[in-house]
């Protein structure tokens, strides 16, 4: 997945940061609402006259019937394509956590092969003492060889001396050299000790580098397996999508038809009425919420890009870690040094805490409204290219847009106060403490799915909350919804 090689996905300074991200998301802004509920409002309707309205009183009351029928058709078609949008967003989450899973493997296998390279060195190292230690009883034997059995020699010291201080003092040398050579035979036995307990020690590493190596294997082929899945499974609920949305339009257009003929004319003048209304307060409401959403983004865009603390350790975070869609092991050169230390959730610098490091999360999420649904996107420097699968995302080009999916709009947020999340909703979900939903608040994650499997948000209070929602949508702020709402939240700072 290509990244951006900015720190935040933007220029460095503010001025440059507000003009780059108006050009990528103030049209958008202008479209969408903070809600997430204004809507274009639709042509006309018809206006009739009085006496077409007098006319088509005695028809309005024969087609009730046929519009109750017309109606349930259509609610059913819209659930039944509500229960597929979540099918694909579970099946979508299970790829990123085969993923995950993969890179994480990888890490471990680089821990057990530093290890092998250490206990080697330690082999090494015990196998030069043992031959210092050789080296040395080697140079006792020959000793004793040339000057005759130490303990013969001591006899006939005792009787060659002269003097009862001269017994003594060649008493003195006989126990020195006899200390001499307990000593090296203990260091001798020590090394040989030492050389068997450091060979066992490399055996074991390597076993463990081997098993690391094979695991590593095995979810690479788990990841590939997962993709292969949704790519089958994402493509017969597009047909099945396809299917269903066909039926929907048919009775849609059916409810429509029979709505014209109960109602009639009157119906007609009432709708025309009511249209007239709708479009003054929809327009309204699309100017004042286009207006208020450029104001906000022009305000967290400087925010984030005046905060260099928040860029620094998003960027730190992203040093050397692996792309989350990387399948193969790239190459690495004589000069590289292999990852030695698994990812780890990091804790956010001091000056990152309480409602400051909130704030500058909330900041770096709403400074991205506007930015595409790329499924798959997203890491800590920014948004990126997303990834195929096979159906859905495809349809609507994900793997061509650099932009978010869920998981990856919280990785970006959250990396501005150092914490390290994973590109996958349901590992999110345990990323942090729970606490229950009515509990909630501002800068909290919010999940859907069993175990947050199925999508994640950043809850802004007030029941609103930020998101990337699907294929075809963008970055935006939306009513929670309750509807699959899992019944804890996440807090990540307390």
């Amino acid at each position: 997945m290509n990244r951006r090689s900015s720190s935040c996905g933007m220029p460095r300074t503010a001025t440059t940061a507000v003009r780059a991200l108006l050009g990528a998301f103030v049209a958008a802004a202008l479209a969408v609402t903070l809600s997430g509920q204004a809507i274009a409002v639709p042509p006309p309707p018809p206006n009739p006259s009085d006496s077409d309205l007098a006319q088509a009183d005695s028809h309005v009351q024969s087609q009730l019937g046929t519009v109750g029928d017309l109606i349930n058709q259509v609610a059913s078609a819209n659930e039944q394509l509500r229960a597929l949008d979540d099918e694909v967003a579970l099946k979508r989450e299970e790829v990123n956590k085969a993923l995950v899973d993969l890179q994480n493997a990888r890490d471990l296998a680089d821990v057990a092969n530093a290890a092998v390279a250490l206990s080697r060195q330690a082999l090494s190292a015990a196998t030069d003492e043992i031959a210092a230690a050789q080296q040395k009883f080697d140079g006792y034997v020959a000793m004793s060889y040339t000057q005759g059995n130490v303990g013969a020699t001591s006899v006939a010291s005792y009787l060659g001396s002269a003097t009862p201080d001269e017994v003594i003092d060649r008493a003195q040398v006989v126990e020195l050299i006899s200390q001499s050579r307990d000593k090296v035979l203990d260091g001798l036995q020590r090394a040989r000790t030492e050389e068997a307990n450091k060979d066992s020690s490399a055996r074991k590493a390597k076993q463990d580098a081997d098993e690391a190596a094979m695991e590593a294997a095995s979810k690479k082929s788990e990841a590939e397996n997962a993709i292969s899945v949704a790519e089958t499974a994402l493509s017969q609920q597009q047909s099945r999508k396809t299917e269903i949305e066909n039926q929907r339009n048919v009775a849609q257009a059916q409810l429509d038809a029979a709505r014209s003929n109960v109602a009639g004319l009157e119906g007609q003048r009432t709708a025309y009425e009511s249209w007239n209304a709708q479009q003054i307060a929809e327009q309204q409401a699309i100017e004042a919420a286009a207006e208020t959403a450029q104001q906000i983004a022009y305000e967290a865009a400087a925010r984030v890009a005046a905060n260099q603390a928040a860029r620094d350790r998003a960027a730190e975070l992203a040093a050397g870690q692996r792309p989350h869609t990387q399948l193969d092991e790239p190459e690495q050169s004589a000069s590289e040094t292999p990852r030695t230390r698994p990812r780890t959730r990091t804790r956010p610098a001091p000056s990152a805490t309480g409602s400051d490091a909130v704030e500058t999360v909330i900041d770096r999420g709403m400074s991205q409204l506007g930015v595409p649904y790329a499924w798959g996107g997203g890491d800590e420097n920014g948004p990126t290219k997303g990834i195929k699968d096979g159906g859905v995302a495809d349809s609507y080009g994900d793997y061509r847009k650099v932009g978010f999916d869920c998981s990856g709009l919280m990785i970006y947020a959250f990396a501005g106060i150092g914490f390290s999340l994973p590109h996958y909703s349901g590992y999110q979900y345990t990323a942090g403490e729970q606490v229950p939903i009515d509990d909630m608040e501002r800068g909290d994650m919010l999940f859907w799915g069993a175990n947050g499997s199925q999508h994640v948000a950043l809850y802004l209070g007030d029941g609103k909350m930020l998101e990337a929602p699907q294929s075809g949508d963008v970055v935006k702020v939306s009513d929670v919804r309750e509807d699959g709402l899992m019944p804890y939240a996440v807090r990540m700072v307390s």
